[in-house]
């Protein structure tokens, strides 16, 4: 069985997948992993490089090492990340879009076969409260639950 490296944890370390690194930024995980590659972080793979995992910037977590199975640390990618100019999206604006397409996708659209149900599940945490905060502001019947809930539905009057 081979030894798993588990990094040095410093007490205020955050891992994130590159879905979660990306969303800071307003970039799909896709791009954030181009950029991270692009600056030698990542290989053709997709998986950390040995500089990455040196750095502290990254780590592999379970047995197989796949790209999905990599962590990245918030603070030295994001550093390396406003480096090469991307910029962190505000709480603010990314409140209004979560909103903005929650009370779209609560209206209904032909074109679209998602739910609102299945696009809030997508919500960070972070913003649930203030999320459904707006929409009960707006008359918008539909909340949003954290990760560990589904969304669901609550009539505007009980709001």
């Amino acid at each position: 069985m081979a030894a798993v490296f588990i990094p040095p944890m410093a007490p205020s370390a955050t891992w994130l997948s590159l879905t979660d690194l990306g969303r800071i930024y307003g970039i799909s995980a896709i791009h954030c992993g181009r950029a991270l590659q692009q600056q030698g972080w990542r290989d053709r793979h997709g998986r950390p490089t040995p500089g990455a995992i040196e750095a502290g910037a990254a780590f592999n977590h379970g047995a197989h090492h796949t790209p999905r199975a990599a962590l990245w640390n918030a603070q030295i990618c994001s550093a390396l990340l406003e480096k090469t100019g991307y910029q962190q999206v505000s709480r603010s604006l990314q409140i209004e879009q979560w909103v903005q397409l929650l009370e779209a996708m609560e209206q209904g659209c032909p074109s679209i076969n998602a739910t609102a149900e299945q696009m809030a599940e997508e919500l960070p945490d972070e913003l649930v409260v203030d999320v459904n905060h707006e929409l009960a502001q707006r008359g918008c019947p539909f909340r949003a639950a954290g990760t560990s809930q589904k969304a669901r539905r609550t009539c505007s009057a009980a709001a």
